[in-house]
């Protein structure tokens, strides 16, 4: 299926432009995020880490928090749109 996904801060460094067309055979948030670190090196560690999320990192599918849906195992449908955003700190 193909996915829209858009990156913002340090991930739109990693993958070098802000939104993509994806193809992925991926059936949830999960393995899309897996297959997106695989796909771009820079994300690595970026956005999956011991079995959910990264960091403080949103995630949303079609404009909703996948953390208020069923987190990584959230369903993914053609077209859908997945926009990540990383954790931000500062003062």
């Amino acid at each position: 299926m193909q996915l829209e996904c858009v990156f913002f801060g340090p991930f739109r460094d990693a993958v070098g432009e802000k939104t993509v067309r994806f193809e992925t055979d991926a059936e949830t948030v999960g393995e899309l995020l897996v297959d997106l670190e695989a796909t771009h090196p820079g994300l690595e560690g970026e956005l999956v880490a011991d079995g959910g999320l990264a960091g403080d990192t949103v995630v949303t599918r079609d404009g909703k928090n996948v953390v208020h849906i069923d987190g990584l195992e959230t369903d993914l449908d053609e077209d859908a749109v997945i926009r990540l955003v990383p954790s931000v700190y500062g003062g």
